[in-house]
């Protein structure tokens, strides 16, 4: 299977070729849809062919353009975790939880600083309600159907963070991070740490061969075994 990333250096967007059409795992940030676009262009991609979103999270930098988009373009459903819906209806992401370390808490002020620090993103309209098809136990098999994989509750980072495997990948947003700030694959932001964990479990007994994060590059699920302990030893450092 052809994965393909139109995301740039900070967040990935990645895409695949789904049972009925491309689907496209998060957005980002508010005002990167025209790049997202150029990139789409370059795997011989248009808009029309993306069928579906597959929203890990609701969160700035993972759902910027997904009201733009769904405006635009009334053919592309969003699959989602029912639990994000108020942060979509507010336009910005929750402050609960805090930062995992203090580096990443420097680097979340220095963001303040330079004016992104209140995280807002265009809300999502209730306008598009029967577009966004939300998973719980009664429509989580056809929505599997429609992905060609396996939806996995992750929580920890944010409470209605999925991961979605896909033959022997998963996709898993913020549930791990490759890459600065962070620190031994442990996200930046952390609301539970207890459920971070948990997740992490969860991820490494489904031993697959790469996980495809929202931050950094693919990497080996042996990471996370090896990084396991440290969850434990993380402080959280609250912005507010």
């Amino acid at each position: 299977m052809k994965i393909m990333n139109v995301g740039d250096r900070i967040m990935n967007t990645w895409v695949y070729e789904g049972p009925d059409g491309y689907i496209m795992i998060d957005t980002g940030y508010p005002d990167k849809m025209k790049s997202v676009e150029k990139r789409l262009k370059r795997y011989g991609i248009d808009w029309m062919d993306i069928r579906y979103v597959f929203l890990t999270h609701a969160h700035d930098d993972h759902a910027g353009f997904l009201n733009e988009l769904i405006t635009k373009y009334r053919h592309i459903k969003v699959i989602m975790n029912p639990a994000g819906l108020p942060v979509l209806r507010k336009g910005q992401n929750s402050f609960e939880g805090g930062c995992s370390t203090f580096g990443a808490w420097l680097f979340c002020r220095c963001m303040t600083l330079w004016g992104k620090g209140k995280h807002l993103f265009p809300p999502l309209s209730d306008q598009f309600d029967d577009r966004l098809m939300m998973i719980d136990e009664r429509t989580r098999p056809q929505l599997e159907k429609i992905l060609g994989g396996h939806i996995l509750f992750t929580p920890g980072h944010t409470g209605d963070s999925i991961s979605l495997r896909i033959e022997k990948r998963i996709f898993i947003g913020d549930a791990a991070m490759n890459g600065y700030p962070s620190s031994h694959r442990v996200t930046i932001w952390v609301e539970n740490t207890d459920e971070f964990g948990r997740s992490w479990d969860l991820l490494t007994a489904e031993k697959a061969e790469l996980l495809y994060p929202a931050h950094g590059k693919p990497f080996a699920s042996e990471d996370l075994v090896r990084n396991r302990d440290f969850i434990s030893r993380v402080k959280v450092y609250p912005l507010k």
